[in-house]
C-alpha cells in the first residue's frame, strides 16, 4: 500500500502528519508556533478555538508538548499541556463513549509521535486517530485491543489502582505528569507514588496538580529504611487528611517536615556514594567480566554520564544497570553483521554456541544485570552498611530502629499511614514488627508484583493468614499460628532462635494486646507493582477488579493472544453501591414529583442515579485463584531482538480498506448497497416503475430520514440560524446507512416479501395487512439490531431500534391503508397487484418514518448531554474566576464591577490580568456555544432557571465584557485564541451584538443598555 496513492488516506491525514513532524523537526519551527503558547488555557475545546484549528491538531500539540517537556524547570508547561489534553479528549468526544475515546486518542497520538522517522506508520496512525475521533464504539474497541487497553465503564467507577509506583524523581522513567497521563490511559483511578528518603516540593506540586486535572486520587509516600536484625526493613510513610494539594504543599514547608526531608537527603546521598563505588567497580573489573561473558568489548561509564542519565531522580543500581544494558546491546549490535556472516558458514557446534549467545542477549534485562553483576554477593568488597552503632559514617536516619523511626514519622503528621514492605520478610519478621511497633503499622504491602516475580515474597501465604487472624479477632487461629512459629524456630537451631522464642512466647501470652492494636481499625493491605516503566521484562503498573469492568472487557481480559495480564494470588470481596442524589431543578415540579414518588417503583423519580464499587478491607487474603488482575502487561518486542537466521518476513497486514480514502470508501459503500438494491428489484419486480425507480426511492427514503433525523437532533426549526441542515449531518454516517439499507433489500424484498410471504405463506398486504407487515417489520427490526451490534452501537440504540420495529407495524398498516384507499378513490383497483409489489417499500417508509423521530430524539439527548458537559465546565470556571477575583480584590464588589466592563478592565492590574483574560475567554466561548453548538440555546435556558440569584448575576454581568470591542479585539490579535486569529476575530466582531441581544431576551435584562 503506497501512502501517496490517492486511493488511500485523506488530505487531513497528511495535514496531521505534516504538523506533527514540523514540530518534531524543531529546526523547521518558528518561535510563535510553540504549542506551549498556542492557546489561552481557559479556552474550551467546543468554544471559539474551533474556528482557529482542528481538534486533531490541538490534541497533537497537547501530546507533543506533554511528552516533549520532561526536563526539570518545565513543570508549568507540562501541567498546562495536560489540562489542555484532558479537555480536548473528553469534551471533544462526539459520543457518550468519551472516556474510552479519550484514552484511545491520547494513545494513538503518543504512538504517532514515537513513530517519527517512519512516515508510512505515522500516516496509518494519523488515519486511525481521525477514525477514533468519531467515537464509534466498534472503532474504539478495535483500537483498545490493538494497544492492549481494557475497555472501562463510562461511569468511570472501576476499581483500578496501584499502591506502589515510581516517577522520574526516584528511579522511574516518567515525569509526574507523564505518569498520571499514562495511569489515566490505563484506566487507573487510585495511585500511590513512592519516593525514597525524601521528596521535593516541586515533585509533589506537579504530581498532585496533574492528578487533580485527570481525576485520579493520589497518595504520596516516602520510603525509609530501619534497622531490624542486622538488615534493613522498608517502611512507607503516607501523610493524609489534607483538604487539597495546597494544604499538602504547606505541610511540606513546615519545619519538622523540612528537617525530615533534610535527613532523608543525607541517606540518599549515602546510597548515591554506594552506587558510585559500584560504578568504579564496573569500570575497573566488572565490564571485562561482563564483556567476556557476552563476547563484547564494553567501554567505561563516566560519572557525568550516569548523573545526566539519572537527571532529577535519585541515583540507584537500576540506573547503572540500564546504562550497562544499553552498552551491551550497542556493542553486540556493532558486531552482529559479522556474527551473522560467520553463522552462515560455521560448523554445527559453532552455530549452537552463536545461537546460545544471541539468546542470552535477547533475554538480557536490567533486572538480570542487577541480580547477576551488581548484587551484594557479586560485589562483597562494596558491602552495604553492617547496621552497627559503631558505624558513625552512616547517616543518622539509617541507624534508627523501627519503633524510633515510626514514632518520629507519626509525630510529624497524624493521621498518616505506615506501610510495611514485605520484601524478603518472613511471617516471623512481620509478627515481631507488628507487636514491637504497637499497632503503628497500619498497612502491609501484601503483594508487590516486582518482588513477587523476583522470589522475594515466599511467605506471602503465611503472612496473609496472620493478617486475617488479627483482623478477624480469632484468638484460636492466632494462638495456633504463634505456637507453630515457636515450634519451627526452636527446631531451626539458629543463633537468634532463643531470643525469638522468648519474644513469641511473650506475644503468645499477650494475644489480646496484639489484637487490641487493630480492634478499631483493621490491619489493611496495599497492592503495588513497584513499576518504574523501565523494564520490558516486568509488568507495567496497574491492577483491576474484573467485577467492576463491563461484560465485554471481562470476556477479553485473558483472551488476547499476546496479553501478559495475570491474576494476582489475592482475593477481596467487592460489592456495588447505588446512590440517588436529589436534583435542584425538577422538570415536573416539586408537588407532582413528591406525589408520584409515593407510587411503588417511582420512589427515586427525578433523582440522579450513580453506581459505585467498594471493597471490604478486612477480606483480603491469599488465594491461588484470586479476583484481582494486572492491568499492565509486557509484550515481546520482536523488533528489538537479534536473529542469526534470516527469517521470512511476514506479509504486512495493511488493512487496505481501513486506510482507504474516506471519500472513495464512502462512494464504494453507497455503490455496493445501491448495486444490491438494483439487482434485487430487477429480479422481483414486474412493474417497470419499481424495477427501475424502486432503488432510487429506497435510497431517497433512507437519505431523507438521515437528514430529518440530524435536523431534529440538532434543534429542528428552532436550531441556530447560523447552521444549515448539512452541518448536523455526518456524511460517513449517511453512507454507512445507505450501505446497510442496501444490504437489507435482498433480505426484505427478495427473502421475506417475495419468497417467504408470497411464495411460501401465500400472504398479501391487502387481505392480511397486520400479519404481513408485522413479519416484515420484525425481520427488519432484527436485521437493524444485528448490524447495530456489529457496528458496536450502545445497547440503548439496539433496544430502541427493536422497539421502533413494533411501532412501525401500525404505521405500515396505516400507509398501506392510505395507498389502497387512494386506489379506490381514483377507481384504480386494477393496480392492486402493484400495491402488493410495493409492500417492502411501504414497510421501509414506515420504519424510517419512525426512525427519523426515535433516532432524532436520541441525537437530541446526545447533544443535550454534550452541551450540559460544556456549560457545566465553562460556568464552573467562570464562577471560580470571580471567586478568585473577590479574594485578590477585597475592596471591590466584583459582581458590580463586572456590571461596568469599562471600569472592570481598568481596575484589574497585572496580578489579576490572567483572570481578566479568563473571564473574556469564558464570554467568547459562551457566545460560540450559543451561536454554533447544537442544543446550546435550550440547555442554557434550562440552566439559567436552576441558578441562584448570585450565580445568575455573575453570568449576566460577565457577558458585558464583550462590549469592550477594542480590548477584546486586541487580545484576539495578540494570540488569545491562537496565531490563526482571523476567523475568531471576525466571528466576535460580527456576532457579539446579536449575542448580547439574545442574552437580553433570555434573561429579561437589557445588557447593551446596562453596558452603555
Amino acid at each position: 500500500m503506497s501512502p501517496k496513492s490517492s486511493l488511500f488516506f485523506d488530505a487531513k491525514d497528511h495535514e496531521i502528519l505534516n504538523v506533527v513532524n514540523r514540530f518534531l523537526n524543531r529546526d523547521a519551527l518558528v518561535p510563535q508556533e510553540e504549542p506551549a503558547h498556542f492557546f489561552h488555557p481557559s479556552l474550551h475545546p467546543h468554544g471559539i478555538k474551533e474556528l482557529a484549528i482542528s481538534q486533531e491538531i490541538r490534541v497533537a500539540y497537547a501530546v507533543i508538548n506533554l511528552l516533549d517537556t520532561l526536563e526539570i524547570g518545565q513543570v508549568h508547561e507540562r501541567i498546562e499541556a495536560l489540562r489542555a489534553l484532558h479537555d480536548e479528549v473528553l469534551y471533544s468526544a462526539s459520543s457518550s463513549f468519551r472516556y474510552n475515546t479519550g484514552r484511545v486518542l491520547i494513545q494513538i497520538m503518543k504512538s504517532l509521535i514515537r513513530a517519527h522517522g517512519n512516515p508510512a506508520e505515522q500516516l496509518r496512525l494519523a488515519h486511525d486517530f481521525r477514525r477514533a475521533a468519531s467515537g464509534r464504539r466498534r472503532v474504539i474497541r478495535e483500537m483498545l485491543r490493538r494497544f492492549y487497553l481494557l475497555e472501562m465503564p463510562e461511569e468511570w467507577n472501576q476499581l483500578a489502582f496501584d499502591n506502589h509506583v515510581h516517577d522520574a524523581n526516584t528511579k522511574g522513567r516518567k515525569s509526574p505528569t507523564h505518569l498520571i497521563m499514562d495511569a489515566w490511559i490505563k484506566g487507573i483511578r487510585k495511585l500511590d507514588v513512592v519516593y525514597y528518603n525524601f521528596v521535593e516540593h516541586s515533585a509533589v506540586a506537579e504530581l498532585l496538580q496533574a492528578a487533580e486535572i485527570m481525576g485520579i486520587t493520589v497518595r504520596v509516600g516516602v520510603e525509609f529504611l530501619a534497622k531490624f536484625r542486622d538488615r534493613y526493613v522498608q517502611f512507607i510513610w503516607q501523610p493524609y487528611g489534607f483538604a487539597n494539594y495546597h494544604d499538602m504543599l504547606a505541610f511540606m514547608e513546615e519545619k519538622p517536615t523540612r528537617h525530615l526531608m533534610r535527613m532523608g537527603r543525607e541517606a540518599s546521598q549515602y546510597h548515591h556514594d554506594y552506587v558510585m563505588l559500584l560504578l568504579q567497580k564496573y569500570n575497573d573489573r566488572l565490564r571485562f567480566d561482563i564483556g567476556g561473558k557476552y563476547g563484547v568489548e564494553l567501554t567505561k561509564i563516566s560519572k557525568e554520564e550516569i548523573l545526566s542519565f539519572v537527571g532529577i531522580g535519585q541515583t540507584s543500581r537500576t540506573h547503572l544497570a540500564e546504562l550497562i544494558f544499553r552498552r551491551i546491546r550497542a556493542a553486540f549490535a556493532e558486531q552482529f553483521d559479522a556474527l551473522q556472516a560467520e553463522y552462515q558458514n560455521a560448523d554445527p557446534e559453532r552455530k549452537k554456541a552463536l545461537r546460545g549467545l544471541t539468546a542470552q542477549i535477547n533475554e538480557l534485562s536490567t533486572e538480570g544485570i542487577i541480580n547477576t553483576w551488581l548484587s551484594e554477593a557479586k560485589t562483597p568488597d562494596i558491602p552495604l552498611p553492617h547496621l552497627t552503632d559503631e558505624m558513625q559514617d552512616v547517616p543518622e536516619i539509617l541507624r534508627l530502629l523501627p519503633t524510633t523511626l515510626i514514632d518520629w514519622l507519626t509525630s510529624i503528621r497524624s493521621p498518616c499511614n505506615i506501610v510495611l514492605n514485605l520484601c524478603c520478610l518472613s511471617v516471623e519478621d512481620v509478627l515481631e514488627l507488628l507487636y514491637e511497633c504497637e499497632g503503628m503499622i497500619t498497612h502491609l504491602e501484601l503483594f508487590n508484583l516486582k518482588n513477587y516475580h523476583a522470589g522475594k515474597m515466599d511467605d506471602i501465604e503465611a503472612i496473609s493468614e496472620l493478617q486475617t487472624a488479627i483482623n478477624e479477632g480469632s484468638a484460636i487461629a492466632l494462638k495456633r499460628l504463634i505456637r507453630n512459629l515457636i515450634k519451627e524456630i526452636g527446631c531451626s537451631g539458629t543463633t537468634e532462635a532463643p531470643e525469638r522464642c522468648r519474644i513469641f512466647t511473650e506475644i503468645l501470652r499477650n494475644i489480646p494486646k496484639l489484637q487490641g492494636y487493630y480492634t478499631t481499625t483493621p490491619l489493611k493491605t496495599r497492592i503495588g507493582s513497584d513499576s518504574t516503566s523501565r523494564s520490558s521484562r516486568l509488568h507495567g503498573m496497574g491492577f483491576i477488579m474484573p467485577d467492576t469492568l463491563p461484560g465485554r472487557a471481562r470476556k477479553v481480559l485473558f483472551k488476547e493472544p499476546d496479553s501478559q495480564r495475570r491474576m494476582v494470588p489475592l482475593s477481596q470481596e467487592v460489592y456495588s453501591c447505588t446512590c440517588y442524589y436529589r436534583r435542584r431543578h425538577l422538570p415536573l415540579g416539586k408537588p407532582l414529583t413528591r406525589f408520584l414518588r409515593k407510587i411503588p417503583g417511582l420512589k427515586y423519580l427525578g433523582m440522579r442515579r450513580e453506581e459505585d464499587w467498594h471493597v471490604d478491607e478486612k477480606t483480603v487474603h491469599y488465594c491461588k485463584e484470586g479476583n484481582i488482575a494486572t492491568l499492565g502487561g509486557f509484550q515481546r518486542n520482536v523488533a528489538m531482538e537479534f536473529h542469526l537466521e534470516q527469517e521470512q518476513t511476514a506479509k504486512e497486514d495493511t488493512h487496505p480498506f481501513t486506510y482507504m480514502n474516506t471519500t472513495v470508501k464512502n462512494v464504494l459503500k453507497v455503490l455496493f448497497g445501491f448495486a444490491l438494491t438494483v439487482v434485487t428489484f430487477q429480479y422481483t419486480q414486474t412493474w417497470w416503475f419499481l424495477a427501475w425507480l424502486g432503488p432510487i426511492i429506497w435510497f431517497a427514503i433512507t437519505g431523507f430520514r438521515n437528514i430529518l433525523q440530524a435536523t431534529l437532533g440538532g434543534g429542528g426549526i428552532r436550531r441556530t440560524p447560523l447552521l444549515g441542515w448539512n452541518a448536523y449531518l455526518s456524511w460517513s454516517r449517511l453512507c454507512d446507512s445507505l450501505m446497510f439499507t442496501g444490504i437489507s433489500v435482498p433480505l426484505l424484498e427478495l427473502g421475506v416479501r417475495w419468497l417467504f410471504l408470497e411464495q411460501v405463506c401465500r400472504l398479501d398486504p391487502i387481505d392480511s395487512p397486520t400479519l404481513f407487515y408485522s413479519i416484515m417489520s420484525l425481520v427488519n427490526g432484527a436485521y437493524i439490531a444485528a448490524h447495530n451490534i456489529y457496528r458496536g452501537l450502545p445497547r440503548e440504540a439496539v433496544v430502541g431500534n427493536i422497539f421502533r420495529s413494533f411501532i412501525a407495524i401500525p404505521v405500515s398498516v396505516f400507509y398501506s391503508f392510505l395507498a389502497y384507499e387512494t386506489l379506490v378513490l381514483f377507481d384504480l383497483l386494477v393496480y392492486t397487484p402493484i400495491l402488493q409489489q410495493s409492500a417492502s417499500v411501504i414497510a421501509k417508509l414506515a420504519s424510517d418514518s419512525v426512525a427519523a423521530v426515535v433516532e432524532g430524539l436520541a441525537d437530541k439527548a446526545e447533544y443535550l448531554r454534550m452541551r450540559h458537559w460544556d456549560y457545566r465546565a465553562k460556568l464552573s470556571h467562570l464562577f471560580n474566576c470571580v471567586s478568585r477575583l473577590e479574594i485578590l480584590l477585597p475592596d471591590e464588589d466584583i459582581i458590580e464591577l463586572l456590571h461596568r466592563p469599562k471600569d472592570f478592565i481598568k481596575t484589574v492590574g497585572k496580578e489579576t490580568e490572567d483572570l481578566e483574560k479568563s473571564i473574556i475567554v469564558n464570554a467568547l466561548d459562551l457566545m460560540y456555544f450559543w451561536m454554533y453548538q447544537p442544543r446550546a440555546r435550550s440547555t442554557l435556558a434550562r440552566l439559567i432557571t436552576t441558578m441562584t440569584e448570585e450565580e445568575r448575576a455573575i453570568f449576566v454581568n460577565a457577558q458585558l465584557v464583550l462590549t469592550r470591542v477594542q480590548e477584546v479585539s486586541q487580545m484576539l490579535v495578540d494570540g488569545l485564541a491562537g496565531i490563526n486569529f482571523a476567523k475568531p476575530l471576525a466571528f466576535y466582531l460580527a456576532r457579539h451584538e446579536q449575542y448580547l441581544d439574545d442574552m437580553s431576551r433570555l434573561t429579561g435584562i437589557n445588557l447593551r443598555q446596562h453596558a452603555a
